[in-house]
């Protein structure tokens, strides 16, 4: 006598996604010749490719499903990659103070028009000759550049016609990155929490959100689907520039950005479970948030078991399908800071790696 068979439920494996934010320090004969020159020397295109080259086989080395190029070109810095050298601008623009004492600059838009130098896909034509995994690329936000233009308006070129111009500049990069086959768009929009210490009403906040709208809203939902954005409260030198700013005065409008992803540092925060409940609270169902299970400016490289339970702390909160890991900031956002090495930053993304492996293992056998 043939048993009736018993239908079992088809369940899909699980799988958690993880992806770097971006830079990698750079290799240190890099950077002694570029402080003895100009970045932009030709003389240097070898040495700019063989720490590319270097710098994907080390990521790739890591098992990390998605890498970076590292942002070995991008001098000076994650911001003004976009903008340096532009004839219109000045040095003396935007500062911005870290908790440490030392301050960097945005440059200051002198006179009209605005207009990109270099767009980000440019770097994407290197990564991508060498690369074996899917390829992200960085971007910088629209409300960073916008504090480029000065409090008083520029003769000729005003700030509205400034800010459309922008916003066509940063659309213009994404679709050329989307095109070229990124495999996601990261938005920088690492000034969100700085806009809260600046201005503890919120407006400013409030603008830079509906700024960065005009951008995505420019997009189709499946575009937006390989849109992300980035948050964190700086790293440079190992120090930040608003990692004292309560989460919560944040959080609740950064998921109000039209993006499908959004990467938030976790690793560093002091309470990390209060941050994933305003996370729960506000996440939307059409979008995904990577949480930070790597703190970069800790020396200390953290296990696999450390990023295991990070994961499973932020699964707690976070619909799995919606969760996904990443580090909290980019190693090395300013080309000069040495601070972190190269060996420190790829054992760190290992951790992350191996870590989010172990906990998708774990979570998949408890469905």
């Amino acid at each position: 006598m043939l048993e009736k068979a018993v239908s079992m439920p088809n369940l899909e494996p699980i799988t958690i996604p993880t992806e770097p934010i971006g830079s990698i320090p750079r290799p240190a004969d890099l950077i002694e010749r570029v402080a003895r020159g100009d970045s932009e020397d030709p003389n240097l295109a070898s040495f700019y490719e063989d720490a590319i080259r270097d710098t994907i086989e080390r990521f790739e080395a890591t098992g990390s499903p998605v890498i970076s190029d590292g942002e070995q070109r991008k001098y000076h810095n994650f911001s003004t990659y976009c903008v340096h050298g532009l004839p219109n601008t000045a040095p003396d623009g935007f500062k911005i103070p870290f908790s440490d004492g030392h301050t960097r600059r945005l440059p200051r838009l002198t006179r009209g028009p605005f207009r990109y130098k270099r767009y980000a896909d440019c770097y994407l034509d290197v990564a991508m000759r060498y690369a074996h995994v899917p390829v992200k690329q960085a971007v910088i936000s629209p409300s960073a550049l916008s504090l480029m233009y000065p409090a008083e308006n520029i003769p000729d070129y005003p700030r509205e016609q400034f800010i459309e111009d922008l916003l066509n500049e940063h659309e213009t990069e994404i679709r050329r990155c989307l095109k070229k086959g990124a495999h996601k768009v990261q938005v920088d929009f690492t000034e969100g929490r700085l806009a809260v210490k600046i201005d503890p009403t919120g407006h400013l906040l409030n603008s830079f959100i509906d700024l960065n709208n005009l951008a995505l809203s420019r997009f189709l939902p499946e575009e937006r689907r390989r849109i992300g954005v980035h948050t964190c409260p700086g790293n440079d030198f190992d120090s930040t520039h608003s990692a004292d700013i309560d989460y919560a005065e944040l959080l609740p409008s950064l998921f109000e950005v039209k993006a499908g992803n959004f990467y938030v540092a976790l690793a560093g925060e002091h309470d990390r479970r209060q941050a994933l409940k305003i996370i729960r609270k506000h996440l939307k169902p059409d979008q995904r948030v990577f949480v930070g299970v790597i703190a970069p400016i800790d020396p200390h490289i953290e296990t696999p078991e450390e990023v295991r339970d990070r994961v499973l702390e932020a699964s707690e909160y976070i619909p799995i399908e919606q969760l996904g890991t990443t580090d909290d900031c980019g190693f090395s956002p300013f080309s000069d800071d040495t601070s972190t090495s190269r060996d420190t930053a790829f054992a760190k993304i290992q951790a992350r790696v191996l870590g989010t492996k172990l906990a998708q293992k774990l979570i998949g056998a408890h469905r």
